[in-house]
């Protein structure tokens, strides 16, 4: 995949902290992830580190609670990037790469803007629970999801590649075929999140993440003629979910560091 410029803020002077720590990342291929509860009122203080455009998206959601989950996850990420980096939080911006699949600069994949250190970052959040998860580089992709029951068979057309609906449907009704259905819907989707391409890129049921595998799996990915291959593993975030984190297959890959709450 070619990177390609940021949809960002205005470029600043870089730090010498947030350079080195780039560095370091880039050299130990390692990743990072930090989640964090979801409240239902919008914090103010949350609310003034986000910047303008995120400032009047969050005003426009009807319900106060979806308006606390993007303000916290947003304001989340800044304080994470901001202490990794030895930055203030309200000096990092978010930006968006230009889409690989349509070249629009509204809806491709998220990236550190500023300081302009070439990080790249994905951020997911579901219901009580945000997670951003960052290395160098350009692409990463996360994904959660609160585990639910599920009628697996329902969505088996959508959702599961063929080998991966026999998997899941030999399995015991109840916990235990709940937690292999989301591990594959939430592998899947940090794949096409890492590939900054969503649905465009490759419908989900074509998209086989080998679920009676633990993590981590690799995973292939195909748009166009190009292939790419993505190590993906399963995250312990110390609740009731599911999440996953897809990273491009390299031979630099590093551990995962997370953060807890």
């Amino acid at each position: 995949m070619t990177s390609q410029l940021l949809a960002a803020a205005p470029t600043v002077h870089v730090p010498e902290s947030a350079a080195r720590e780039a560095a370091r990342l880039e050299e130990t291929g390692e990743a990072h992830v930090w989640w964090w509860p979801l409240g239902d009122r919008v914090d103010q203080a949350e609310f003034d580190l986000l910047d303008e455009v995120e400032q009047v998206r969050a005003r426009r959601y009807r319900n106060e609670r979806d308006a606390a989950a993007f303000v916290r996850t947003r304001a989340g990420a800044r304080r994470a990037i901001g202490e990794l980096l030895g930055v203030d939080a309200r000096t990092v911006a978010l930006g968006r790469r230009v889409c690989p699949g349509c070249g629009d600069l509204e809806h491709g994949p998220p990236a550190v803007a500023a300081p302009a250190v070439g990080l790249a970052v994905s951020l997911t959040r579901t219901s009580g629970c945000g997670v951003l998860a960052l290395h160098a580089g350009d692409w990463i992709g996360v994904d959660i999801e609160a585990l639910r029951p599920v009628e697996s068979g329902s969505l088996a057309d959508v959702v599961l590649a063929p080998a991966e609906y026999a998997y899941i449907m030999s399995l015991p009704a109840g916990p235990e075929r709940t937690a292999a259905f989301h591990r594959v819907w939430t592998r899947k989707e940090a794949v096409l999140k890492g590939v900054g391409l969503g649905l465009l890129g490759i419908d989900l049921n074509a998209l086989d993440v080998t679920p009676g595998i633990p993590g981590p799996v690799e995973v292939v990915h195909g748009y166009q003629g190009e292939v790419t291959r993505w190590q993906v593993d399963d995250l312990d975030l110390d609740g009731n979910w599911s999440a996953s984190l897809a990273r491009p297959l390299t031979p630099t890959l590093g551990p995962i560091h997370r953060h807890r709450p």
